[in-house]
């Protein structure tokens, strides 16, 4: 059986905290504030997977009140969200997905977040789609004051 998904995520850009997108560190004036790295294209994907096999989001496997995972890196979370769908006898067959946000160009670091998510997920980096987009100025996103993630994903289900 295959079935899909859908996740979203967004984060506010604060000063003091590194930005991470898709397991890249990205030189930035600012970071995304969250209990974790707060890497909102992870996130968006691990909802998406968990999304596509019946499962509850991510809030709910990796509580933003659990102080033993404060700082978690999202790569580990899209880990042990593989980890959740081979318990679910399911595999990923492709996640696409789409950053928003007005700064910076993600271009030069799309070819090393796929490889982060791909090996995250023991899937090929041929089923990991990357891109990303401005808000155009519109909203809280257009005038820069933090970032957002929309991701579908597809899994076959045993």
């Amino acid at each position: 059986m295959y079935r899909a998904g859908i996740g979203y995520d967004v984060h506010r850009l604060v000063e003091g905290r590194e930005l991470i997108l898709g397991g890249v560190e990205i030189a930035h004036p600012h970071g995304l504030e969250g209990h974790s790295d707060a890497d909102v294209l992870a996130h968006a994907i691990a909802d998406a997977l968990l999304g596509a096999i019946g499962e509850t989001d991510i809030g709910h496997h990796f509580s933003n009140t659990d102080e033993t995972i404060r700082g978690l890196r999202s790569m580990e979370i899209l880990k042990r969200v593989a980890a959740i769908l081979a318990t679910n006898n399911s595999r990923v067959i492709n996640v696409d997905a789409t950053l928003i946000a007005e700064a910076p160009k993600i271009a030069p670091y799309l070819s090393a977040m796929r490889k982060n998510i791909a090996q995250a997920l023991q899937a090929d980096v041929s089923q990991i789609g990357i891109k990303a987009t401005t808000n155009e100025g519109l909203g809280a996103l257009g005038r820069g004051e933090g970032m957002a993630a929309i991701a579908v994903a597809s899994v076959e289900q045993k």
